[in-house]
């Protein structure tokens, strides 16, 4: 009895249903049977199960009622979802063909529960988005009713919202996003679970650590390496943070470097993160859909934009850290054979899943498939040498199915989220559409347009800010580019450069005030203020703002692969960097001198970046940059040691 009691445990259940899910994901990549939308049908309400078993596993779904009140609740839940993948699944072929605007009273009841599912699923999970679309579906109801000509249209039924939401299978919860989730996104993530599985996420801050922790001045450029290698294969800037932030952060308290600063780095380095490919916050494949293009057109842009945010990001935490902390050397730490062994195969497999996708010419779900697999076999080989060979003390504890299983569980997790996500999101955008908002709202920027072009951009940014204080990133781009590209690209812009802008206002929305998920997370690891960490962290961001209009005037860096982009790349780097250095960069002790310097390098900076005459660009950067070299010596010179509150820190014990 106490045999079966191990055995029949939640997170057993969860563990069989993940890998349920990703056989059947793996069946699908290499075969295509019965196409997306039907894989869709089949696999939304198994990953809506394994949201629920995960949920289940942390916390009650309802706190203040009876734990029986809970467990009925949740066998309901899963019983609508199976039910629910049963019928439709059955029906498929009926409801999708044949009884398309006919459909029956049984199609529409289990239209009903799943809708309902959804929504009670992402008001547990996506709080904001579930009020969001409350008030949509109200909107969508009643919006005949509403004494504002801008919001009113004619009113839509019920049944209709339920319908087109549901058992429509093009739109809505079984739509193109969640198809996407299923397809595209979960081939990329299990780059993540391969990785996760035989913890190659620790042994990368380990020796990230080993590489830049030379002295204090250094150490924080270790949150930035960390982040940037962990970004790469992860969707969530607060899931990077929870990651890497849990070594990095009080590793750089260790040192004396301020919770505030701390924390700040660990979220700016972590946005970098989404921005970083291949992955690119999960936006850069809806990009690819959005644009009919291969997903590695997406990926060559982002490389340009990655490089230009982190040349700025590097800058701006060593000016900071010369300035906090003092110049004493540390102790070098050691780092394991196996740490260095798991790192160069992370790294080899990006590198390998970039020649697939560029020299070879792969797509991009082979070149994931491919690369995780390479990945995972060499991850497996050197546990086994290190385990039964070297006997290693490290790998002593662990088992071979105890890993497997962790990457199998991480995969589950990390797909059935997105996938919830994208159900939500599809429900969203569908009310958005049948209500004509996005209509109006694209009429109101043509409008502007006619003014200037410019109040447009101004505008959409500010649009794009507000939609993004409360969502995260995938859902803030795919709103932004549905509501915006389309105007934009009326009056003329380039559709990749309307498309990086709704991008980097995505990114930059993660950290938008008054929310931000990503340096809540960082904040409470560091045990700091939150909004003086969320404030610190815009400051470092500062080149996000940057870059989202600059990419208007020097759009060779998104639109043109090759030569042109490179020049624009580095024109960029220059101004953002000059931006940084105005902001943390001490030239002179005096504040009237330094103040005067700060304005020559924001009139430098400026003109380098905006200015439409690369001619005149190219001369202020050759102007610049050597400023910006003989700055950041200066900088060493005179910026004041303070003595931090936290108190610098000892040389740890190695």
């Amino acid at each position: 009895m106490s045999f079966l009691k191990n055995i029949l445990t939640l997170r057993n259940l969860t563990f069989v249903v993940g890998a349920i899910l990703l056989g059947s994901l793996l069946h699908f990549f290499f075969t295509g049977a019965g196409g997306q939308r039907y894989l869709a049908v089949r696999l939304v309400p198994l990953a809506l199960i394994l949201q629920i078993l995960f949920v289940y596993q942390d916390r009650w779904f309802y706190p203040r009622l009876p734990a029986l009140v809970n467990h009925i609740a949740v066998l309901a839940y899963l019983g609508i979802a199976l039910y629910a993948m049963y019928y439709l699944t059955q029906n498929y072929e009926d409801i999708a063909i044949w009884r398309q605007a006919r459909y029956t009273q049984h199609d529409f009841i289990v239209g009903v529960l799943v809708f309902l599912l959804v929504m009670e699923l992402s008001r547990l999970i996506h709080p904001i988005l579930f009020w969001v679309n409350v008030v949509l579906v109200l909107y969508t109801l009643f919006g005949q009713h509403s004494p504002i000509d801008f919001f009113w249209h004619p009113g839509m039924p019920l049944d209709r919202i339920i319908t087109s939401s549901t058992v429509e299978f093009s739109t809505g919860v079984f739509g193109r996003y969640s198809q996407l989730a299923l397809t595209l996104i979960a081939a990329f993530l299990l780059l993540a679970a391969a990785a996760s599985g035989f913890g190659a996420q620790k042994a990368l801050v380990d020796v990230m650590r080993r590489l830049a922790g030379r002295s204090r001045h250094t150490i924080p450029q270790t949150a930035v390496l960390a982040s940037v290698s962990v970004g790469m294969v992860s969707g969530s800037g607060s899931a990077n943070t929870a990651v890497t932030g849990s070594f990095t952060i009080p590793l750089m308290k260790r040192y004396g470097v301020p919770g505030t600063f701390a924390g700040a780095v660990e979220t700016s380095a972590s946005m970098g993160g989404l921005i970083m490919p291949p992955l690119m916050a999960v936006a850069g494949f809806i990009m690819a859909e959005f644009l009919g293009v291969p997903y590695w057109d997406v990926v060559v842009r982002g490389f340009a934009v990655a490089f230009v945010y982190f040349v700025s990001l590097v800058l701006a935490v060593y000016l900071l850290s010369v300035r906090l902390l003092p110049a004493t050397p540390i102790q070098i730490p050691t780092v394991p054979l196996y740490c260095w062994l798991r790192t160069v195969i992370f790294f080899a497999g990006i590198i390998y899943l970039i020649l697939l996708m560029s020299t070879f010419g792969v797509g991009a779900m082979r070149s994931a498939l491919y690369t995780s697999g390479a990945i995972l076999g060499l991850l497996i080989l050197t546990w086994l040498y290190f385990r039964y060979v070297l006997k290693d003390p490290a790998v002593m504890g662990e088992s071979l199915l105890g890993n497997l299983r962790t990457a199998v569980e991480t995969h589950a997790e990390m797909t059935s989220y997105l996938t919830l996500l994208m159900a939500t999101l599809g429900i969203m955008i569908g009310l958005f559409t049948v209500t004509g908002f996005i209509t109006r709202m694209g009429s109101l920027l043509l409008q502007l347009g006619e003014f200037h072009i410019i109040a447009t951009i101004l505008m959409a940014w500010v649009f794009g800010w507000l939609v993004g204080t409360g969502l995260p990133p995938t859902a803030t781009y795919i709103i932004v580019a549905v509501i915006i590209v389309p105007p934009l690209r009326q009056l003329g812009v380039d559709p990749w450069v309307a498309h990086f802008f709704a991008f980097l206002l995505a990114i930059w929305g993660e950290l938008s005030p008054p929310t931000s998920l990503t340096a809540a997370v960082a904040a409470k690891i560091a045990e700091s203020s939150f909004m003086r960490t969320m404030w610190e962290a815009l400051k470092i961001c500062l080149p996000i703002t940057v870059m989202s209009f600059a990419i208007f005037v020097r759009s060779d860096m998104v639109v043109n692969p090759g030569w042109d982009q490179i020049v624009d790349t580095l024109l960029v780097a220059v101004g953002t960097a000059g931006v940084t250095y105005a902001v943390f960069g001490r030239f002179f002790s005096a504040w009237w001198p330094m103040a005067g310097t700060r304005l020559v390098f924001l009139a430098l900076a400026i003109p380098v970046v905006f200015h439409p005459d690369d001619n005149v660009a190219i001369a202020c950067a050759a102007v610049l940059l050597p400023l910006i070299m003989i700055g950041v010596h200066r900088h060493r010179k005179v910026a004041p040691r303070q003595e931090l509150q936290e108190g610098v820190a000892s040389e740890p014990a190695k």
